[in-house]
């Protein structure tokens, strides 16, 4: 489900060098600010996306207190943290157990966790992923590298206008000893959707 492509050498792929014409376009046309452009993107690499994210599960993998938190009221908690706002309104946290895989999908459009995870990546929002989430999980799942014990329950959630979801991947073996930024490093953005698995901690 993930495509690769060899764009020549090209410094961007194909959707980066149009999306950089069209802003060119507008700026020159003189109907966007560069400086409103600039703040949208800081915006979205800085102040919202994965990190934030990230920083939500460590804290939970190293604060029962704070997981619990999580469990009972995941918009409070997580806002807690200073992560919220548009598409962030109505969270909803999963743990994955080694009974239970959670995996999110959005079956109508591409409703997603802007706060924490940043913006959807295209595959969450195409026909095929959407449908086949539902139908195949397992199939899917392992299409992503994550091949799970037949014994383990998948759980899709679907993800919708009202209700967005985090998924609390396990904690990765032989972290004990690692503080909470350290763990960060570890989870990816995939592992929070549940099409993925954090890092193991040598290759961080």
């Amino acid at each position: 489900m993930h495509d690769h492509h060899d764009h020549g050498g090209s410094e961007f792929d194909d959707m980066t060098a149009r999306v950089r014409a069209l802003e060119t376009v507008l700026v020159e046309k003189g109907l966007v600010d560069p400086a409103a452009v600039d703040e949208i993107v800081e915006t979205y690499e800085n102040r919202v996306g994965p990190r934030n994210g990230a920083a939500v599960v460590a804290r939970a993998w190293t604060d029962p207190a704070f997981a619990e938190r999580l469990r009972r009221d995941a918009t409070e908690a997580i806002a807690a943290m200073g992560f919220g706002g548009r598409q962030g309104e109505h969270m909803v946290a999963v743990f994955n157990t080694p009974e239970e895989h959670n995996l999110v999908v959005c079956t109508l459009c591409s409703c997603y966790p802007w706060p924490v995870l940043g913006l959807p990546p295209a595959w969450y929002k195409s026909p095929d992923y959407r449908a086949r989430a539902v139908r195949e999980p397992r199939a899917v799942l392992a299409e992503f590298g994550v091949r799970l014990p037949e014994e383990t329950r998948i759980r899709v959630w679907d993800s919708t206008a009202e209700i967005r979801y985090l998924v609390i991947p396990e904690r990765p073996a032989g972290t004990e000893g690692m503080d909470e930024a350290a763990l960060a490093a570890l989870v990816t953005r995939d592992s929070m959707i549940g099409c993925g698995q954090p890092r193991a901690p040598e290759t961080a």
